[in-house]
This record gives structure tokens, sequence and C-alpha cells, in this order.
């Protein structure tokens, strides 16, 4: 099968499901949905190198292929499209090379390819996963962070294995306060460290060391010289989560600490003179949210100063567009926008398409590169399609570059997503919301509502599209949802709403309120209301049920059930505790307890569907457990479904977020009246 061919022979046999013409979103679909990310400009602004990402139908995966896109004609080419996976491509700074991480030699290593020469050069063969990959500006070096394992602890010394014995695994020994990461299991006993590869092949040197983690954005100064980063190297930094200090290393291994703010400084980037670096900057204290400042330094006396230090959103991505402009991302009102900063921190939006690398549900997402033109490479999605490859520049033009999802979805009668506004019945707090009405929607019939409820609570839902909402709108449901209090996009003070009151009669009032609202515009059913919600919004969903009973059925995903044991056994309690909590459980037992949906579960009469991911370690599967017994005991109608081998992101492979989908349907079928 010749290059660039997304679908295997074996995946073709579904190609007549796949595109019926005038049909709506079906379950197979998902296979086949595409989305672009990590665009990067060359520097010459003519080209765009992105990750293609696609579903292998066969394989149960995504599948990350690197594909060059023309930004005058618009014509595609496949760089490498294949079984094999790439990803992080990175131009080199004369713009004739491309660096990327690939598993093409079998395990993932650091490559180049030559473009003039159409070569391809594998460069590494290191021991575990590379990130973070660098040019320098000479383009000599590629610099990168990587994990340096250590030897796990030994307590006891065992006695000699007979030869030929079969014994049991050794026993594991953990004496860390970070010992476990969701997706990840047990974390690994070492550190990441920062090298640096000559990029025509060589011998990678480790420039950091100690038992610190390094790593983040890199960035190199103008002499190729010096590299900053990101680190905690606070002593007890397990305990103190919410530090980082800027640091400088040249190619000797010299460290100079730069900043000794409270809080984390991140994501430097110096201008391309090398006179100034900037970074971003969060609070130290112990809130659930902290909004990300930009600040500019002068690399001369490295004194520094925040820019639109009274800007209300979180700044991401600074990156030089000239030698006093920067592009920046930041959320605003469940949009991620595009924008130009200057210096003396004058903001002007350039787009608000920034979008579509999640598929799942609509959470606000994107990505950027910009070169030192003011040429940027963005994802461009929307409330009709996933991520695609665009290009804006300063003066606020955009083009789409490419349409990844016209030869699926253009056949198909998508639901269509409308704004909605509303007070809370708590305090009468505005909130938005949107909802998405059924293909060949009718505003004289009546529907049945879904509402539901996003994570975080810290994040935001908006206008872009997903695949599970699309597919209970082509259900015939009409699908709510919300950006409640605590969500992120509208500022600090609406998200510091839920200090200390995640979950509550609050955030409760702001999803009921949107339920009513939705039944004043006359095409809801009454009698059939239903919700669902994952992580936070899995205990919104088993908190709601707690307090009313107007749903006909619930589906809880990934919920926190007791707070109590879930702050003590899952990856997240060392960040969690100090900073959604006023203290250690054992000292504030009541409050843990009225945070939690157990506390409420003896007023529960909803059928209630129960799913976790049997490795989740953000919302371990005792949590879920937990409520489905105590269900069971009070003789509620309950199911429990376990998904095998799933981490916190339930949905991970396609076929899992299919399973997710149609369990959750087929729930909501059985309770229509």
């Amino acid at each position: 099968m010749g290059i660039g061919i997304r679908k295997t022979l074996s995946a073709l046999a579904l190609l007549p499901v796949f595109a019926q013409a005038n049909s709506t979103f079906n379950a197979n679909d998902i296979f086949a949905l595409e989305y672009a990310n990590d665009p990067q400009i060359s520097p010459n602004g003519k080209q765009v190198i992105y990750v293609r990402n696609s579903n292998d139908i066969m394989k149960d995966s995504t599948r990350r292929n690197l594909w060059l896109v023309d930004v005058k004609s618009g014509e595609q080419t496949p760089l490498f499209s294949d079984e094999n996976q790439y990803l992080h491509p990175r131009w080199s700074p004369d713009g004739k090379k491309i660096a990327f991480i690939s598993n093409v030699s079998g395990s993932y290593q650091v490559h180049v390819h030559y473009i003039e020469q159409n070569r391809t050069a594998l460069l590494s063969q290191l021991q575990s996963s590379v990130s973070n990959l660098t040019w320098s500006p000479d383009g000599k070096w590629l610099a990168f962070s990587q994990q340096i394992n250590e030897k796990p602890s030994v307590i006891a010394k065992m006695p000699a294995k007979p030869k030929g014995a079969t014994w049991s695994e050794p026993a594991i020994v953990i004496d860390k306060a970070y010992y476990q990461a969701d997706g990840r299991g047990l974390v690994k006993p070492g550190y990441r460290q920062i090298f640096i590869l000559p990029s025509d092949g060589g011998t990678p040197r480790q420039l950091t060391s100690g038992n610190f983690h390094h790593g983040g954005q890199l960035t190199w100064h103008s002499n190729s010289e010096e590299i900053v980063f990101s680190a905690n190297r606070i002593k007890d930094w397990e305990y103190k989560r919410l530090e980082g200090n800027l640091f400088s290393v040249d190619l000797k291994g010299k460290l100079t600490q730069l900043t000794t703010q409270p809080g984390r400084e991140h994501s430097p980037s110096f201008s391309r003179d090398g006179k100034k670096l900037a970074f971003l900057s969060a609070s130290g204290k112990l809130n659930p949210y902290r909004n990300h400042k930009l600040n500019i330094m002068d690399w001369s006396d490295k004194e520094f100063e925040m820019v639109g230090k009274d800007f209300d959103r979180s700044i991401q991505n600074p990156t030089w567009i000239s030698n006093s402009r920067l592009a920046i991302a930041y959320d605003d009102f469940g949009k991620r926008k595009l924008a130009a900063i200057s210096l003396s921190g004058n903001i002007k939006d350039l787009a608000d398409s920034l979008s579509g690398t999640t598929l799942g549900r609509p959470y606000i997402s994107g990505q950027f590169s910009a070169n030192y033109s003011g040429k940027i490479a963005f994802t461009h999605g929307t409330a009709q399609r996933p991520a695609d490859v665009a290009i804006a520049s300063t003066k606020g033009n955009t083009k789409q570059l490419t349409s990844l999802n016209e030869d699926l979805l253009a056949h198909k009668t998508l639901g269509e997503v409308h704004e909605v506004t509303y007070k809370s019945s708590f305090d009468g707090e505005q909130i938005q919301g949107w909802y998405i009405t059924p293909p060949n929607f009718d505003p004289k019939k009546k529907y049945p509502l879904l509402i539901e409820i996003h994570g975080g609570p810290h994040l935001a839902y908006g206008p872009h599209f997903s695949a599970e909402l699309q597919r209970y709108a082509a259900q015939g449901y009409v699908v709510f949802y919300d950006n409640h209090r605590g969500s992120s996009s509208y500022g600090e003070r609406f998200a510091m709403l839920l200090k200390y009151k995640y979950s509550s009669k609050e955030d409760f009032a702001d999803h009921n309120s949107g339920v009513d609202a939705m039944i004043t515009k006359g095409f809801i059913d009454k009698d059939n209301l239903f919700i669902a919600g994952g992580s936070a919004g899995g205990i919104a969903t088993a908190y709601a049920i707690g307090l009313t009973d107007r749903f006909n059925a619930a589906v809880v995903v990934k919920p926190v059930i007791n707070w109590l044991s879930k702050v003590l056994t899952a990856d997240s309690g060392l960040v969690q505790i100090p900073t959604q909590f006023p203290g250690m459980p054992w000292e504030h037992v009541e409050h843990y307890w009225q945070r939690s949906p157990l506390s409420l579960v003896g007023n529960v009469t909803t059928p209630t569907m129960l799913m976790t991911g049997e490795e989740d370690l953000r919302t371990p599967m005792a949590e879920t457990e937990q409520y489905y017994q105590a269900l069971k005991l009070r003789k509620i109608d309950t199911v429990l479904v376990k998904i095998p081998g799933a981490p916190h992101g339930i949905a991970g492979k396609p076929s899992r977020m299919v399973s997710k989908i149609e369990h959750t349907l087929a729930w909501f079928e059985k309770y229509k009246k």
C-alpha cells in the first residue's frame, strides 16, 4: 500500500458503514476520526509540519504520523506515514532538517531528517523516553530531558535462590512520598535530567544531576552555550509541588539559579538576540487555581518584571515573534484564544478557534507555534470538526490549510451546538453553557435531556467538537453542558468560588438551574431527564442524585465517593490535600465527609451505572466500589462497569471511548419513559 494511506485493507471493509450519505454520527465513526496536533511552522514560514493522528481499528490505538503542508498552496505531503509512531517534530534553525522522536527502531529514539537529501538519521540509543527536544541556535546540538533510573530500595537481605528454583517476584520497597502516577503505575526510582546530543550524531552528555527532576520547556541562549529550564530543587520537593525556579546550565554543566520567587516559574523562552527571557509564573499560595502570568527578564542583569499583571486570565506558551512582541494563548469564556502581547502588556486577539485536540468531550484544547517573522501555525477546530492545521498572522488574518475529516463528516448530519446563559439559583451567579440539538431537530417536538458535567473541576468545556456528545445527540438527546463555578477561563474569582466547597449544594445549583433553563425553552421532555459526568463530573453526578430525584437515571464515571479514603490512596493527594482542603483528613473529618457523595447515599433513589478503569490511580476503583456496594445494600438499581487496563483516561483507546458511550446510552434507554 502506498505511503500516506491511512486505513488498512482490513479497515477498508468498514468504509460503507463510515460513509453513508446524510447519516448521523455512529459508533464506528469514532475509529475514522482524525485530528492534527503539535503544528510547527518552518523558520521561513513556507511550511508546517504537524502530527496527524488517526485511529487504527485493527490495533485499537492511535497512529501518529508526520505530515508537511505547504502554507501557500495547502498541498499536503506525508513525511513519515506508516504503522510506527512519530512525535515531537522540530525544525532546525536553518530550516533544512527536522528532528523528531519515533519508535521505528523498536524503542523511542531521537532522529533527524535531512529535507533536501530525503535521508533520515537515527541519532540515539537511549534507555528511557525522551522529551522536550530542542535545537541549539547554531544547529549543532539537540537538548532533551530523560529520566535516569536508579536501583530500587532494598531493606531485607534475601537468601540466595537455588539454581533452577522458581520463586515469587521479589518484594517492592516504597519509601518516597510521590510513588505512583495514573497511567504509569508505580513510579520507577530515578530523576529526570537534561542532556545534549550532537545533531549529526554522537554520544549524549548529561548536564544536570542531583535528586531532583529537571525538564519542562527548554530554551537555548543565542550563544548556543546555555540552556534555561524550570526545576524544583527544594530539598523536600515532594511536599512542595507548587514550587519551581528557573535555572541555567552551560555546556560544562555549571548550574545557575535565576529566580528565587515563591511559587513556580516555568515555560522560558529567549528572544532571538538573547537579550530578553520571557517566562510564566504562578503563585505558590495553597489555592486550587492560580493564573499563570507573563514575565520578561533582562538577561544582562537578570532583573525581571511582570507584563500585563492585571490581565485576569492564565497565559500559555509565550513565544517571541519579534524583539518586542510575543504570541500567547489564553482561555476565555470556554474558548482558547491566540493573541499577540507587547512588552507593555497590550494584547491583540488573533483567533479564537484554537481547539480540537481532544476528541471525546468538548474540553478547551489546542496548540500553536510561531516564528520570528510573526507567522503562527495553530490547531483550528470548531463545534463540528476536530483540529485541522491553520495559519495566522499578527494582522489577524487566518487561513485553514487542512480538512482532515471532510471525507467522513461532510456526509454526516451532526447535532448543532448552541450557547445558553442563565443564573444559578444559589446566588444569581451567571453561568455559561451550551446545548446540542439532535440531527433534524424540530423545536415543536419534545426531547429527552442529557446533562454531561466536565471534570477538573478547574477545567472548562466550550463550543468544541465532541465525539461522545455528538453520539448522544445522534440518538435523540438534547445534550446540555455548562461551565459551573470553579471552571477555568472566567478569571480567578470565578474559579475560586469552589475553594473548600467541591462538591457542594453550590455547584449542584449551577447544574440544576441549567436543567431548569433548558426546560423553559419548550422542547425538553421534563419526564425524561438524565445526568452523567466523569472524574470531577462523576463526583458532581453522584452528589446531585443525593440531593434530587428528578433524573430518570445517572451514569457516574471514575468518581470520588469518599474523600477521606481518596486523598490517601490516589496519586494526587500530595497536591490535592493542601490546595483543596483546610487541612489533613484526620483533622477535618466532618469537612471531608460533607464533600463526599457517600454522605448522601441514603437519599439516592436514581438508577445508577458506575464506570471506572481498573488501573485508575487518580480516582481508584475502591471509590467506585464503595458507592456500588452502598447502593446495592440499599437495593437501588445499580450496575458496576469495569474497564480492563484503563487508567483515569478511560476513553484513551478508541474502543474504550465507544464502550463508555454505548454503555451510557444503553443505561439511559432502559429508563426512558
